[in-house]
């Protein structure tokens, strides 16, 4: 796959059971942090293809899993561990923090 996964309100729990890491972006298109992080979000995908699904969630068109998740503003992203929301990060960040949740949260490479 090696891209966002574009989830809603009707598939999301379904979304999350698919992996054991599942990375989620609360983002809107009127949004311009949103799309700051668009292409990080895009190479995290890719670099963690197989250990981490990464999902997209437009809020003006899903709101009811927005609000399940109290998500305030935009960019938010959650990561989920086993369909529990385990770090959140909120507005446009770099790379480099995204890294560091995910890594927290990976089982050690044998």
């Amino acid at each position: 796959m090696g891209k966002p996964l574009e989830v809603t309100d009707q598939n999301f729990d379904e979304v999350l059971g698919q992996n054991p890491l599942v990375l989620v972006d609360f983002w809107a298109e009127w949004c311009a942090p949103c799309r700051m992080i668009a292409p990080i979000l895009e190479e995290l995908a890719q670099e963690y293809e197989g250990k981490v699904l990464v999902a997209k969630l437009d809020v003006d068109e899903n709101p009811k899993t927005a609000m399940r998740f109290r998500v305030m503003s935009i960019p938010t992203v959650i990561l989920f561990k086993n369909g529990q929301p385990v770090e959140v990060l909120v507005g446009a960040q770099p790379k480099r923090n995204f890294q560091a949740k995910l890594e927290k949260h990976l089982p050690p490479s044998a």
